[in-house]
């Protein structure tokens, strides 16, 4: 079996060596010791650590059979989350998608996602979208009252009931949500909706291996088995990429390092890093600690950020996911003119233009002084994405423990909602 792999050799400066890397690897192993021993910070949300390993086959085929009723007998399935409810199912079915899949004809329901934003023309054109048709709804949120998911519901809900009556709308709305308490518990008890449990002990942005990413992955039509059997591949023995990376990271942002690039060179890989990017911003981001999350999709962005990358100011580095197969070869052929000047790589894959074009970047961002990790990923397909979401979670959790500063909690995301709530009129919330 194909696994990932790490290189960090390109991260080397005369401030961050070989050497001073592996010191910081005892501590690496400490944080994970930590996580095991369930002893740090936050140690009652590490329920996704031995996650994939504990979903059984019975879990699996219940999830199988709600996506198989939802995909046969929907137009349309609406997934509504925001957060971790729906980043790291975006990512993987982006990850996975056919690149125009949208404008193709469907194999089964479409899925769409709502309740991410608080767009007014967003949800009207949604509505526009799926009024007159048969759609389903998952539904994800822990209490049912986070205010982007619960506005998108109560419109998408209504509609539906209109459209199709009551009975129809409940069996084919899912929620997800908590064991036993509640808004959306409440409300799917009362209407008699098929239910999954987020877990306790497993956070919104590490939750996509629980039925929160595995349902709405699964709707989409891909290989929810395959992608935790690929977690349950790095959770048995990804020890040294985890630590590898942790300490790495940590070694450069004690030099100064302050900022994180995650860096792609495949357009599908674009959800991937935003999902990433939550789960180490809202992990590490704490007593004004914390390296800053940020991504680009290469080669488009080196068009647009690329000069600042090469010769702005020299506190970030890359981490680049790098794929090495390719799904489809397509070369460029000759033209007998060559106006463009291209014939030099007719014959050859655009593949392999990329490869270069990947190569030729990392070269002279390290030459400029930025330095790279380099996570090699076999292919994009369910195995090596369930590695993959694993290995940063893992890492994340390590790091931050690392860092000092508790992974699993985020008290600075309720500060904007207080005010929003205040400035709403909600009872009980002032200015």
């Amino acid at each position: 079996m194909n696994y990932i792999k790490i290189d960090n050799t390109a991260a080397f400066t005369p401030e961050v060596t070989a050497e001073s890397v592996n010191a910081l690897l005892p501590q690496a192993a400490a944080a994970a010791q930590t996580l095991e021993a369930g002893t740090g910070a936050g140690n009652d949300f590490t329920g996704w650590l031995h996650l994939p390993g504990s979903i059984t086959e019975e879990q699996l085929t219940a999830i199988e059979r709600s996506a198989r009723l939802l995909r046969e007998e929907c137009d349309y399935v609406v997934a509504i989350g925001i957060g971790g409810s729906y980043l790291g199912a975006k990512a993987v079915i982006e990850a996975l998608s056919d690149n125009f899949a949208a404008l193709k004809p469907a194999r089964g329901a479409r899925l769409l996602f709502a309740g991410n934003n608080i767009g007014e023309d967003y949800l009207h054109d949604l509505m526009q979208l799926v009024s007159g048709h048969r759609f389903g709804i998952i539904v994800i949120s822990k209490s049912g009252t986070t205010t982007e998911p619960a506005i998108a519901f109560r419109l998408l809900k209504g509609l539906l009931e209109r459209e199709q009556g009551r009975e129809w709308a409940a069996r084919h709305t899912i929620a997800i949500t908590d064991v036993a308490r509640g808004a959306l518990r409440t409300l799917a008890t009362t209407e008699g909706y098929d239910t999954y449990v987020i877990p306790d002990n497993v956070g919104g942005r590490f939750s996509v291996l629980t039925p929160v990413g595995l349902l709405p992955i699964a709707v989409a039509g891909f290989d929810i088995r395959a992608l935790v059997a690929g977690a349950v591949a790095m959770e048995r023995e990804g020890d040294t990429l985890t630590a590898t990376y942790a300490a790495t990271r940590n070694t450069l942002y004690a030099s100064g390092k302050k900022i994180e690039l995650l860096v792609n060179y495949d357009p599908r890989l674009h959800f991937l890093a935003e999902w990433w990017k939550q789960l180490y911003g809202e992990s590490e981001g704490k007593q004004h600690k914390g390296i800053f999350p940020a991504a680009v999709d290469f080669t488009t962005d080196l068009h647009s950020m690329g000069q600042w990358i090469q010769d702005g100011e020299r506190t970030i580095f890359e981490t680049v996911l790098s794929v090495e197969n390719q799904l489809h070869e397509v070369t460029i052929p000759t033209d007998e003119a060559d106006l463009d000047g291209l014939n030099y790589i007719a014959g050859r894959r655009v593949g392999e233009v990329n490869n270069m074009a990947e190569l030729g970047t990392r070269l002279a961002h390290v030459d400029g002084g930025v330095p790279n990790i380099r996570i090699t990923v076999p292919t994009l397909n369910e195995h090596c994405l369930g590695q993959l979401i694993y290995f940063f979670e893992k890492a994340c959790g390590m790091s931050g423990y690392m860092l000092g500063v508790n992974p699993f909690d985020q008290p600075g995301v309720e500060a904007y909602k207080k005010n929003m709530f205040a400035l709403l009129g909600k009872p009980g919330y002032t200015l």
